[in-house]
């Protein structure tokens, strides 16, 4: 496909040969972007990444991932520094709402670029927080958080129980991504159980910069605090102990017990984002929700 521009933009379809261009621009914007991220991106919807390119150069970026029939995600809104305000990024924005049909359309928006979202239609539902900081949770914990409940690795749960608890916090069903999210290579995923049923689970990965937690989702906030130490752990035995482990953990605002867990652990306030939709969305239970999954693909 073809957008004009006054250096002849062209636009198309992302491929996994092109995810480099991804991952380091978001790296070059401190997004810190994880190695396995761009399997797991990409298995969700193939379709939904969009390159920009003059001269065969990639100048432009966006995704827009489609998530069934009702709901799709945004992220990937870059534009090389050398292209900047010339319309080669919203161009490029253009080619990936048309993938979205009449979905809704969820973001994640840096502060500086709202307005212009607001203009596209989309309207604040609450801001997200980055908390980050290095933090030691000691010896492995407990991983029996209260009688009846404890945190196991992922693997041992049914994949469509945690499925089924993930509906309830976001907006639409994920079982592809999240077969592959659970599973990628250097994740490493926990769920809570009560009486065989799940009541909570998170994911932690490695990245350049730090590592990051998402999704943390828990029932209560002890379950919360559970798994957050659990996750912690298992990786720093994974890397090392030798130092402590740097951590994102990206909090929904209104879920002050989140942001009761992160300073309770020392971290600190990094940027925000505001998580906006162009319509009406299923209910979400933000109050067990900890840790968003991500800012790219929600």
């Amino acid at each position: 496909m073809e957008r004009d521009g006054a250096e002849q933009l062209e636009i198309s379809r992302a491929r996994a040969a092109d995810w480099p261009v991804f991952e380091s621009w978001a790296a070059g914007e401190g997004w810190n972007p994880g190695p396995a991220d761009g399997g797991c991106f990409l298995a969700q919807d193939p379709d939904g990444f969009f390159v920009g390119r003059i001269a065969g150069r990639p100048v432009s970026a966006v995704s827009v991932v489609n998530y069934g029939e009702t709901f799709s995600f945004l992220g990937f809104y870059l534009v090389h520094p050398d292209f900047r305000g010339q319309g080669h990024g919203y161009a490029t924005w253009r080619a990936g709402l048309e993938h979205a049909g009449s979905r809704v359309i969820g973001l994640d928006g840096v502060l500086d670029q709202q307005d212009n979202y607001r203009r596209s239609g989309f309207q604040l539902a609450h801001r997200n927080i980055r908390y980050v900081g290095p933090v030691t949770v000691g010896a492995s914990p407990e991983l029996e958080v209260s009688a009846g409940t404890t945190v196991v690795s992922a693997t041992e749960v049914e994949r469509s129980a945690i499925q089924d608890y993930d509906s309830a916090r976001f907006p639409a069903e994920r079982p592809v991504f999240l077969d592959r999210w659970l599973s990628a290579p250097g994740h490493i995923a926990y769920a809570a159980v009560t009486d065989g049923a799940v009541v909570g689970y998170g994911v932690i990965r490695p990245a350049p910069a730090f590592a990051k937690i998402g999704p943390l989702f828990a029932d209560t906030p002890e379950i919360a605090e559970a798994l957050f130490r659990t996750l912690i752990a298992a990786l720093t035995a994974a890397v090392g102990p030798e130092a402590p482990l740097e951590v994102a953990l990206d909090v929904p605002e209104p879920n002050a017990a989140a942001a009761a867990l992160a300073e309770r652990h020392g971290m600190k306030p990094s940027f925000e984002t505001a998580r906006m939709y162009t319509g009406p969305v299923r209910d979400i239970d933000l109050a067990t929700v900890y840790g968003i999954t991500s800012f790219e693909l929600g």
